[in-house]
C-alpha cells in the first residue's frame, strides 16, 4: 500500500467513554515517559542481543502492502538513521510515524512504556530493526516531547514515542509500506501520539441481526457474531479473562461510540482499559469479541465453544447459554 505524504498538526483523537451504570467503572491509562532526546541523542548500533520473546516474524495478513520483501530492505532499515520523523497519511490506517525515508514505525504489544522497556531481542531485533535514537527530531506536526529513548539490554540507545520502543519491519520494502500492521495481533504501526494505529472499520459500528437459530444477536460493523466469554467479569468493574493466544482467537471488540450502534441497549454500554493497556467496549458491562473461526457475515462457528463463548443479545445476555 503506498501513502500520500503530507505535513500535518497532530490531533490526539479520544474516543468517547459511556460509563451510564454505577453497576461498573471505568479504568484509565496513564501516560509513559522516557528520557526527552530533543532533536538528538546519543546511541550506538541498534542490533539488539538475547532471545526475543513472541515476535512472530513472518509477514501478517493485516493490513499494509504485500511487497516482496528483500534483503536490501531489511539491512536498509537497520542500518538507517531514522532522522526527522514525519506524519504520513495511510488510506487504512490514518496518520502514521514515518523516518525521514518514509518508512513506517512500528511498536510492539509485549514492550512497556511505564517505565519504557524493550522486549525485542535477538532473532526479534533482526526481524523488528530497533529505530535508533540518535540523531532524531521531530517534523511538523510532531510533539518533540513525545520522544525519547530507552536503554536496550545491550546498551544501545532506542528511540521511544510517549514511552513505546519504536521499530522498522524488515519486510517493509518501500516508502509507505505497512506490511508488519497487525503481525501476531502484537505489532502495529505508530500513531504520532505514540498510540497504535488500526483501520478506522475495525472501531465502528455495532448492530444486531436476527439469527433463524439464535434470535437476535448483536454483530459488528461487518457483520461478524459478538460474543461473551463466560470466565470475564462485569462487577464491579469489567474485567477480561481472554489475553494472549485467546485473544488471538477471540479478537477484542474496540471502543464504539453508542451513536455508532442500533438496537443496543444503552445502560452499562462502556469501554474499559485492559491489563495489556488496550481498550475493549462492553455490552452491559461484559467484555465483548468476535471469533477469528467465523470467516463470513452470519457465521457462529464460536457458539458454545468450550462451553465457555456464547453470542449476545442486545442487552449484553448469553445467547443458548445453560442456565448459571
Amino acid at each position: 500500500m503506498k501513502t500520500s505524504w503530507r505535513s500535518a498538526s497532530l490531533v490526539a483523537s479520544a474516543v468517547g467513554v459511556l460509563a451510564l451504570t454505577t453497576a461498573c467503572g471505568q479504568e484509565s491509562g496513564t501516560s509513559a515517559s522516557s528520557q526527552n532526546v530533543g532533536a538528538t541523542a546519543q546511541a550506538g548500533s541498534i542490533g539488539g542481543v538475547g532471545s526475543g520473546t513472541g515476535y512472530t516474524g513472518g509477514v501478517g495478513t493485516g493490513t499494509g502492502t504485500s511487497a516482496s520483501p528483500t534483503a536490501e530492505a531489511g539491512a536498509g532499515a537497520q542500518g538507517s538513521v531514522a532522522g526527522e520523523l514525519a506524519i504520513s497519511t495511510n488510506t487504512e490506517l490514518g496518520n502514521i510515524l514515518t523516518d525521514a525515508k518514509g518508512m513506517t514505525l512500528y511498536r510492539f504489544d509485549q514492550d512497556t512504556a511505564e517505565p519504557p522497556k524493550s522486549n525485542c531481542d535477538g532473532d526479534c531485533a533482526t526481524t523488528w530493526p530497533p529505530v535508533s535514537a540518535d540523531d532524531v527530531s521531530a517534523g511538523d506536526g510532531i510533539d518533540k516531547s513525545l520522544l525519547g529513548e530507552v536503554t536496550r539490554s545491550d546498551g544501545t540507545k532506542q528511540l521511544t514515542v510517549d514511552g513505546w520502543p519504536a521499530y522498522y519491519y524488515a519486510k517493509d520494502a518501500n516508502p509507505g509500506d505497512t506490511t508488519g500492521q497487525g503481525v501476531g495481533n502484537k505489532w502495529f504501526a505508530l500513531a504520532p501520539d505514540g498510540k497504535k494505529a488500526k483501520a478506522e472499520s475495525a472501531s465502528t459500528g455495532l448492530s444486531v441481526r436476527n439469527d433463524p437459530n439464535l434470535g437476535q444477536i448483536v454483530v459488528d460493523k461487518n457483520g461478524m457474531t459478538v460474543y461473551r466469554f463466560l470466565k470475564d467479569k462485569a462487577w464491579p468493574k469489567p474485567v477480561s479473562n481472554c489475553n494472549d493466544a485467546c485473544r488471538e482467537k477471540w479478537p477484542v471488540v474496540d471502543p464504539v461510540d453508542f451513536a455508532d450502534t442500533k438496537g443496543i441497549q444503552e445502560k452499562g454500554y462502556m469501554n474499559f482499559t485492559r491489563s495489556d493497556g488496550d481498550k475493549q467496549q462492553t455490552i452491559n458491562c461484559f467484555p465483548i469479541y468476535t471469533f477469528s473461526g467465523d470467516k463470513a457475515p452470519g457465521d457462529i462457528n464460536g457458539q458454545g465453544v468450550g462451553g465457555q463463548w456464547y453470542a449476545v443479545s442486545p442487552k449484553g445476555e448469553l445467547v443458548g447459554a445453560p442456565k448459571q
